[in-house]
C-alpha cells in the first residue's frame, strides 16, 4: 500500500481525501454509511456568528452536468456549535475542520477566535465568497483587497492552520491567493460554485427563489482544474482542490495540477461512500504505477 499521507501547513492528513462544506453535514449524518475516521478531513457546514435562516424555498435545482443551490448559509450560529455539536464530533478520528462565514472582517475574526477555543478542531476554511455588507454587497473573495481584509482580521485572532477557501467568479484567481498568503493564509482550497442560474420556460420563472446560485458538480471540474493549476505554480503553501471530483481519476488530475489534497462536494449527494472510493482508488493507482507515495505525483503538471 502506498504512503497517503499529507501535510496542509502543521495539519497532518491520514490522507488526501476531505469532504466539502455543506455536503457532508458534521460527518454525524453520515456515520452508518461510511467510517467517517477513513478520510483525511470533513468540512463542516458553513458557520456564522450569528444564526441564519438561510433563503426561502426552492433552493437547490439540477441542472445539466450539475446542480444550483442557494442555501444561504443556514446554520444555528458557533455558539451553538461549541456547545451542541462540538461535543458530539470532537471525538471522530479525523480532522474535523469548520467552515467559517461572515458579512465583515469583525464577523468573521469573531467566530474563528470562539473556534480557536476548540481543542479538537485543528483548522478552519475561511469562506471568503460572502457579501460584504458595508462595501454594497459585492463578494470578499473577488477583489484582493477584500479577501486580505477578512484574511487579516481571522489571523490576528485566530492560531491553528487556516485555509482560505476562494472565490472562482474573478477575472485572475492566481492573485487573489497571493494575496491571502500574504496575510498568513497556511493553505488554500479552490474552487467555491460558479454563479449560474436556470429557469423553468413553462411557468416562466427561475429555478431558485433568489434567481441565481451557485453551480456545482461535474459541470464545473475542468474550470477548477485549470485554476487548482494556475494557483498551484502562484503560492508557496498547499493547494486544496475541489469542483467536480466524483472519482479517483478526478482526484488524481487534480493531485497532478498541483493540489495536495482534495475535497469532495456534490457527489456525496449521489453515493455517500465516495470519498472512500476515492482514497482507495488513489491508492490503487499508485501501487499499478510503482509508486510508493502520493507525494510522487503531486504537481508533476508543469
Amino acid at each position: 500500500m502506498a504512503d497517503l499521507k499529507i501535510k496542509l501547513g502543521k495539519l497532518a492528513l491520514k490522507n488526501p481525501v476531505m469532504t466539502a462544506s455543506g455536503t457532508f453535514g458534521y460527518g454525524l449524518e453520515f456515520a452508518d454509511l461510511m467510517p467517517s475516521d477513513g478520510i483525511g478531513g470533513i468540512i463542516v457546514k458553513g458557520t456564522t456568528l450569528k444564526p441564519r435562516e438561510g433563503n426561502d424555498y426552492p433552493r437547490m435545482a439540477e441542472t445539466a452536468s450539475g446542480m444550483l443551490n442557494c442555501v444561504g448559509l443556514q446554520n444555528k450560529g458557533v455558539d451553538y456549535f461549541c456547545k451542541k455539536i462540538y461535543p458530539q464530533i470532537k471525538d471522530i478520528d479525523t480532522n474535523m475542520i469548520v467552515n467559517v462565514s461572515g458579512s465583515s472582517p469583525e464577523d468573521y475574526a469573531e467566530c474563528a477566535a470562539r473556534i480557536d477555543a476548540l481543542e479538537r478542531i485543528p483548522a478552519i476554511e475561511l469562506n471568503i465568497s460572502c457579501p460584504n455588507v458595508k462595501d454594497g454587497g459585492m463578494a470578499f473573495g473577488v477583489t484582493c483587497a477584500g479577501a486580505s481584509s477578512v484574511v487579516k482580521a481571522v489571523r490576528a485572532r485566530y492560531h491553528k492552520t487556516l485555509i482560505v477557501k476562494l472565490s472562482p467568479n474573478v477575472t485572475n484567481i492566481a492573485e487573489i491567493a497571493r494575496a491571502v498568503e500574504a496575510e498568513g493564509a497556511d493553505s488554500v482550497s479552490l474552487i467555491n460554485t460558479l454563479m449560474g442560474m436556470a429557469i423553468d420556460i413553462e411557468k416562466r420563472k427561475t429555478l431558485l427563489s433568489i434567481n441565481t446560485g451557485g453551480l456545482s458538480g461535474p459541470a464545473v471540474k475542468p474550470v477548477a482544474l485549470r485554476m487548482v493549476w494556475q494557483v498551484a505554480k502562484a503560492v508557496k503553501i498547499p493547494v486544496v482542490g475541489l469542483g467536480g471530483i466524483c472519482s479517483a481519476k478526478d482526484a488524481i488530475e487534480f493531485l497532478m495540477a498541483g493540489a495536495t489534497a482534495i475535497e469532495i462536494g456534490t457527489a456525496n449527494f449521489l453515493d455517500p461512500t465516495v470519498s472512500i472510493k476515492v482514497r482507495d482508488g488513489i491508492n490503487d493507482w499508485l501501487d499499478r504505477h510503482g509508486c510508493k507515495s502520493v507525494q510522487e505525483i503531486i504537481g508533476v503538471i508543469d
